[in-house]
């Protein structure tokens, strides 16, 4: 296929409250502000942001991170894609993070990349769910998304083995096996987050790592590495892959897929194999808890939106100490941010997968989620940390004692409320979730914020008995006995003074 479209100078990225805009556009023009597309697209477009700007424009350390700045960083990067431009063309000899090799293996059709597309024998509900022609901006995103976000399953056809004598596309009986989750999905779906600014330009500036950053990791053996395309891998095991496999940018662009855009579909197979955190290695915007016998990972859950985890997210703040989960990608860049930016934000997001002998796919309850919560520099600290802890501990014990009244509730007509007692939950949360801007913005120490968090706890003891009230009827003589006798009672979490 011709080499007509390339990514730094044609529109195929989403940014909010504009078209699709380049490569050359997004490091040259400071007012967009956001990213757009559903979560996973976000990730994996910045992810790629993230690795150019690592190639072109990685600091030797935090001084040099601060003379350099957001201008300096992306006055590089456009130097970098002027001379790697025909590394970026979606076609021809060199296509952008593809393997021409690869091209014997069986093809799919483009809605076999994409959770939300009915392919095969699945039904189709919704208008949404059906294949339709996709155009060269959208091609490229479905190949950048294979690069750590490919599902696990038999679409892979692992027959294909550039490597020769490689074995990891083999099952112990000798045959080809289904392929592997991306990392940067996993096992169920792997939560990632970033701090944000108020622009795209200097939010990678805020995550891009220095070369000293990333070795105090210990994580990554290779130092920042290659970028893919400078020096694409000839094979799932040559030594461009084990390279790859040991440096920061091939978490950035893992290349666990190896792929091949065509007229009518793309040829796949299984690339890079990445090891796991349980493994010691992991995306730094992923969130890892080392503190027990085994590494536990965050985990995207639907059910438990991204913001009930900034507790978690910051818990390196607690001057007490304290192991929990740990973000690298929110470490380095929640220092820089403070010194850097009067506001930023956190964010979180990612892809709920299900899986069932091997195969992973969207399916239920499983959703793609995200958060992005606004802080304030000088407010950041101790005691704004110890407040926020103090106002969600409240919130958790108001949720429990939401599950327990209404399980005793149905308890007393005699009917089995657990999954009533969840829905409940569920929805008491989200009431919540349109005002936890404000009480994060609330949680410092001065009388105006005070009077705020008070009145906060009215209006979130107030969503526990709108969700008790919807859920627990209350018209029968039976119904107005048990709803009266088990309607929550949260006059001490109103009352508690808010220090």
């Amino acid at each position: 296929m011709e080499s007509s479209f390339n990514l730094i100078d044609e529109p195929w990225i989403p940014v909010a409250d504009y078209e699709r805009v380049s490569l050359r556009d997004i490091f040259s023009r400071s007012e967009y502000q956001s990213l757009g597309g559903n979560p996973v697209q976000k990730i994996a477009v910045f992810k790629l942001l993230l690795a150019i700007a690592q190639a072109a424009a990685t600091p030797a350390d935090e001084k040099e991170w601060r003379e350099q700045g957001a201008q300096g960083m992306a006055e590089k990067c456009l130097a970098y894609l002027d001379k790697w431009h025909d590394r970026f063309f979606l076609y021809g000899e060199k296509p952008f993070l593809q393997m021409p090799a690869i091209a014997a293996a069986r093809a799919l059709s483009f809605g076999a990349f994409l959770p939300e597309v009915s392919t095969g024998n699945t039904t189709i509900l919704t208008q949404s769910q059906v294949e339709t022609n996709l155009s060269d901006a959208d091609r490229a995103l479905i190949v950048l998304l294979q690069m750590g976000f490919a599902l696990s399953g038999k679409k892979t056809d692992n027959g294909v083995v550039l490597s020769a004598g490689y074995v990891g596309k083999r099952n112990d009986k000798g045959k080809p096996s289904t392929g592997k989750p991306g990392p940067s999905v996993a096992h169920m779906g792997l939560l990632h987050n970033f701090v944000m600014a108020k622009s795209i330009l200097d939010s990678i500036c805020l995550n891009l790592l220095s070369a000293q950053a990333i070795d105090s990791t210990g994580i990554f053996t290779a130092g920042v590495g290659t970028a893919p395309w400078e020096n694409m891998p000839q094979g799932e095991a040559c030594a461009t892959a084990s390279q790859l496999k040991q440096s920061y940018m091939g978490r950035l662009i893992p290349l666990c897929r190896f792929c091949l855009l065509a007229d009518e579909g793309m040829p796949y197979s299984e690339g890079i194999a990445h090891a796991g955190y349980k493994e010691g290695m992991q995306d730094l915007s992923v969130a890892i808890d080392s503190s027990g016998k085994e590494p536990r990972a965050q985990w995207v859950d639907p059910n438990k939106r991204p913001w009930r985890e900034l507790i978690s997210l910051l818990s390196f703040i607690d001057q007490s100490g304290g192991s929990g989960f740990q973000s690298w990608q929110i470490r380095f860049g929640l220092d820089r941010a403070r010194d850097a930016q009067k506001v930023f934000s956190i964010w979180s997001g990612g892809l709920r997968v299900s899986s069932n002998a091997g195969e992973q796919y969207v399916s239920g309850t499983d959703d793609v989620v995200e958060s992005n919560i606004w802080l304030e520099s000088e407010a950041l600290g101790q005691s704004w940390f110890e407040q926020l802890k103090q106002e969600m501990d409240g919130l958790d014990d108001l949720a429990k004692a939401l599950y327990g009244r209404v399980l005793a509730y149905f308890k007393g007509l005699t009917v089995d409320g657990k999954n009533t007692a969840a829905q409940a939950t569920n929805m008491f949360w989200q009431l919540c979730e349109r005002d936890f801007q404000e009480l994060v913005n609330s949680c410092d120490t001065t009388d105006e914020t005070k009077k705020t968090r008070q009145q906060l706890r009215r209006k979130f003891a107030g969503y526990q008995h709108q969700s008790y009230d919807h859920f627990c009827p209350n018209e029968t003589a039976r119904q107005i006995d048990a709803w009266a006798h088990n309607r929550p009672n949260h006059y001490k979490y109103i009352s508690q003074e808010a220090s």
